[in-house]
């Protein structure tokens, strides 16, 4: 099928890597909807968004049933949605702050792809791509539940494109490392601070921030998210720019130099 023709959902658009994912693809040839938990917002954009809240099964499920309604199909899902905790140790955050982020990040991925593949399986073609993180083969102190739902995204992706591909369906997984966008753009604070790790947590950001400032651009993400939808053959896992190099050092590097880098470069004690 013409690329011109193919349908494209993109989870939490309204901004970052998801908006600049969505007008990737749209100009390439897709015909792209956006999705946000407040739907069409003010703004010009060459994609129509819907309304769509990741941890709702019933707004997931209205979404799509409203796009297949419209368009008869989806070829392609990626699924963006997703927030952090702001640098915090992990027993700064309450088991209800734990709940909310995999809710978010992982199982509103989840349910993203019980509501598609049904619709993809009858096709008998489609592309999902979720994104994670180098955080998900890479430690980060002080953003430990983060780091596990990419963890989580990476491992589900793996077997899912295991089990789907025999049905025309190619499951990828696209992890970035620090990405050039406002830092608290999508963070929330720890909700059980204590005074015990206050200077490293701020230490910590201030680092990332000065990580920040030369990081790749959203386009490096997008770019990579058109690669995997259009690639006859996807790879099941795609690091872009600064990523992979880290993937690289993840799988190369002795384990004691690797765990020496990663304190090294986030100044903490030794």
């Amino acid at each position: 099928m013409d690329r011109m023709k193919k349908i494209a959902l993109v989870t939490g658009a309204s901004s970052g890597i998801g908006e600049a994912t969505a007008q990737c693809l749209s100009r390439a040839g897709y015909t792209v909807y956006g999705t946000s938990r407040r739907g069409d917002q003010p703004g010009q954009r060459p994609f129509e968004m819907l309304p769509l809240d990741v941890t709702q099964d019933a707004s997931v499920d209205a979404a799509v049933q409203q796009l297949l309604q419209r368009e008869g199909r989806i070829d392609l899902l990626v699924n963006n949605a997703g927030f952090g905790v702001a640098a915090a140790a992990a027993e700064e955050s309450s088991m209800a702050q734990a709940r909310a982020i995999f809710d978010t990040n992982f199982f509103g991925m989840v349910r993203m792809v019980r509501a598609v593949v049904p619709h993809m399986r009858s096709q008998k073609a489609g592309r999902i791509i979720n994104i994670g993180s180098v955080l998900g083969f890479l430690p980060m102190p002080y953003m430990a539940l983060y780091s596990a739902t990419k963890h989580a995204v990476a491992g589900y992706s793996e077997a899912l494109d295991h089990e789907l591909r025999t049905l025309g369906i190619r499951v990828s997984v696209v992890e970035p490392a620090y990405i050039h966008t406002p830092f608290d753009a999508n963070l929330v604070p720890p909700d059980a601070p204590l005074d015990l790790y206050r200077d490293i947590r701020a230490g910590v950001e201030r680092r990332v921030k000065e990580v920040l400032v030369d990081a790749d651009g959203l386009e490096v993400v997008a770019d990579m998210v058109l690669k995997a939808a259009m690639a006859a053959h996807p790879q099941i896992r795609y690091a872009p720019g600064l990523a992979r190099r880290m993937r690289l050092l993840r799988r190369f590097a002795p384990a004691r130099v690797l765990d020496a880098g990663v304190r090294k470069d986030l100044r903490l004690a030794a």
